[in-house]
């Protein structure tokens, strides 16, 4: 009793030492969010280990408080859709004053500002509903800006409502356009703005704080990052590429979650209990738990119900697919179990390529990530999940099939585990320096040190724009190394290091307590307070080094220039590192002492001359022109026609402009061409890649002599 006298003293004067909210949070017509203690304890540790600890060893002022105050609208409303200009006149007391918020935990501002931001949200979709009868003239020749982003706010509510009404004739236009009858459009664009305002109405005080954090980690740099814990879960099984659960993947449609796909080698791919497009109406745990009703629940929330640790049981009431929700339900019992996403790892492909006279064997490993299941690793399993062990076992395999060379396909993986790319760098050299990572304090050389060689023969590397960060490692070392023949775009330019860290080891026994006992207070909860019930406090991946090749040059900004470059379809000015107005700058470093196993400087240069000569007569090539000016030609676009007519002509030359170029594409390749309102086939065709190939074929002769 007089424990739990003081502990509550100890509350009270905790809480009573905390400085009155800036502002009431309360907002009519929103769902008046308010954050909570452990967001506000966890602030202020973000922001002091971001003070202390990140590289650029930022200290929080006026000036970052403006950068966080302008992503945090923008992250709710980039396209001025829904703020009023005179929300933004309210707003603006408070852009120089986040910093001190921040640092003292008093989130009421944000929440303020998000509880504004959904009123608003759910006026605008209301006034959508209420306008959907509206008797449109779709021969009217009007416009509708559906990008607003660098327009002026709202002037009212007049004007916000003009704008929406112009929305919804446009989504009906579509609508129409598909030859659907109007009272289907009707009930089909009414079923959609219903939906987006359930799912907002979903929104909690977690996803605010996320959004928050978000706005205050990319002021400091792009790849600062907080998740809450559901995130930080969601992000580390990502890294693992493994979970615990049944092994299908859920989406939520109409309030209702439903199986998009069944996970091969999973409990459910091998119980055969349920199927795509199934339903689920409520989950059971064990054999005795009672169900929970997950109609109308947030999709994450499902999600965490259904999931659980490996040998545990979990029962689902599921409708299955194609009956009425009325339907009685099917009780399914599933063992859940560790669940390997095989299609998200590294996979091969065999491709033959002709040059002259020769046909060539290239073995293609695509690598969507650097991935590794740490803890599995860190428990001592001898078989855990790990890009270069992925690798390592497709190579072994490519050799068998004595493939004449090979290529990693690194385009779109934004990196992941620095281990994991030096430890593949490994796969290709002796022993030697890989990467160069630079901290406050010194500069370490990683290095791979074991001399086993895997792989000896010619080796291309494929890259884009979204090559980032370890794929990057990877690639620059092949190409310092003259291990390899280096194909693509400029690389992202992603050349910092992030550590980890569980924010829960930032959290000083005093807070602890205090929010262990406030939690057990609120749920009723009397007697001692044990770690289990301590609350999960998400996870940061903090800036605290940066990375250089090891010719000294950082990857930073700059990225990795392939030796045969392919045109950049997504432009350096809006995409990649160079984009980011917090990224930290490009500098060098003393080079690394390295012997290159290559000097491939002359044999690249025939190479380009090959690729040049090849891409002046190539339609394929021209094509890959055109369309890029096609991208940014529509990317530059804000603004569509409402008029019936005119938008059904544009469509109409729009489809037959791609059907002609699709036919020409298709007899490249002796395929018969498509009609009008034939559906295009799949096509796993990859001009990039096949170029690539041929790349290779001039390149494995010259480099085997």
């Amino acid at each position: 009793m007089l424990r739990q006298l003081f502990l509550g003293l100890f509350i009270a004067a905790t809480l009573a030492c905390s400085a009155d909210p800036r502002v009431r949070v309360e907002v009519v017509g929103s769902l008046n969010l308010k954050p909570d203690a452990q967001q506000q304890v966890v602030v202020k540790e973000l922001v002091e280990v971001i003070e202390n600890y990140h590289y650029k060893k930022v200290i929080l002022n006026d000036s970052i408080s403006s950068i966080v105050f302008d992503n945090y609208i923008k992250s709710l409303d980039a396209g001025r859709n829904y703020f009023l200009a005179s929300d933004m006149a309210d707003f603006s007391q408070y852009r120089n004053t986040l910093d001190e918020d921040l640092k003292s935990g008093d989130l009421s501002v944000p929440f303020y500002i998000f509880n504004v931001y959904q009123k608003r949200y759910n006026e605008r979709l209301k006034f959508a509903i209420s306008q959907i009868n509206h008797a449109f003239d779709f021969s009217k020749d009007e416009q509708y800006t559906y990008n607003r982003e660098k327009m002026p706010w709202f002037p009212s509510d007049a004007a916000a409502n003009q704008q929406w009404l112009q929305r919804v004739k446009y989504d009906l236009l579509n609508l129409k356009l598909t030859g659907s009858e109007p009272e289907k459009n009707i009930e089909t664009l009414r079923k959609r703005y219903e939906n987006l305002i359930a799912q907002s109405d979903k929104t909690n005080n977690q996803d605010v704080f996320q959004l928050l954090m978000n706005a205050f980690t990319e002021s400091i740099d792009p790849h600062t990052n907080y998740f809450v814990p559901a995130r930080a879960q969601e992000f580390n099984e990502d890294m693992a590429r493994t979970y615990e659960g049944i092994g299908a993947r859920l989406q939520l449609e109409n309030e209702v979650v439903k199986i998009n796909e069944i996970i091969p080698g999973g409990p459910a791919f091998k119980a055969k209990t349920l199927n795509v497009n199934d339903r689920i109406i409520a989950v059971a745990q064990g054999k005795e738990g009672e169900f929970v009703d997950v109609i109308g629940w947030r999709l994450d929330n499902t999600v965490s119900k259904i999931k659980g640790p490996k040998g545990t049981l979990v029962r689902l009431k599921v409708i299955p697919a194609g009956q009425e929700l009325s339907a009685k339900p099917v009780i399914i019992e599933l063992m859940r179990d560790k669940i390997i996403l095989e299609d998200q790892s590294a996979k091969k492909t065999i491709k033959n390529i002709t040059s002259g006279n020769k046909t060539y064997k290239i073995g293609i490993i695509e690598i969507p990530a650097f991935y590794a299941d740490f803890a599995a690793y860190r428990s001592g399993d001898p078989n855990y999940k790990s890009t270069t062990r992925d690798v390592k076992l497709i190579l072994d395999t490519l050799k068998a099939q004595k493939v004449d060379g090979v290529v990693i396909d690194l385009r779109s993986n934004g990196g992941g585990s620095l281990m994991e790319a030096i430890e593949l760098t490994g796969l290709f050299i002796k022993t030697g320096p890989v990467v160069q990572v630079r901290d406050q304090r010194s500069i370490e050389i990683n290095e791979d040190e074991d001399p086993q060689l895997v792989y000896d023969g010619p080796l291309g590397v494929l890259v884009d724009r979204f090559s980032a960060s370890a794929s990057e490692i990877f690639a620059g070392a092949m190409q310092d190394y003259g291990r390899g023949i280096i194909m693509g775009t400029q690389t992202y330019g992603k050349g910092t290091v992030q550590s980890s860290i569980d924010v829960a080891r930032l959290i000083s026994p005093k807070d602890r307590l205090m929010l262990m006992t406030k939690e057990q207070e609120e749920n009723g909860q009397n007697g001692s307070v044990s770690r289990a019930n301590a609350p999960q406090f998400g996870q940061i991946n903090l800036t605290m080094a940066k990375f250089y090749r090891i010719n000294g040059s950082s990857t930073q900004h700059k990225g990795v220039m392939p030796d045969i470059q392919f045109p950049m379809i997504f432009p350096a000015d809006k995409y990649g590192e160079s984009s980011e107005p917090a990224a930290l700058p490009w500098d060098t470093v003393k080079p690394s002492t390295f012997s290159p196993v290559g000097r491939l400087d002359g044999i690249t240069s025939k190479l380009l001359k090959l690729h040049e000569k090849r891409m002046k007569t190539s339609e394929e090539y021209a094509n890959l022109l055109e369309d890029i000016q096609e991208f940014r030609k529509r990317e530059a676009e804000n603004v569509v026609i409402t008029s019936e007519q005119k938008l059904k002509l544009e469509r109409e030359e729009q489809e037959a402009k791609s059907l002609v170029r699709e036919n020409k594409r298709r007899a490249l390749r002796g395929l018969p061409p498509l009609k009008k309102g034939e559906a295009k086939p799949k096509d796993d065709y990859d001009f990039i890649e096949e170029e690539s190939l041929r790349i290779m074929a001039d390149f494995i002769p010259a480099v085997k002599g």
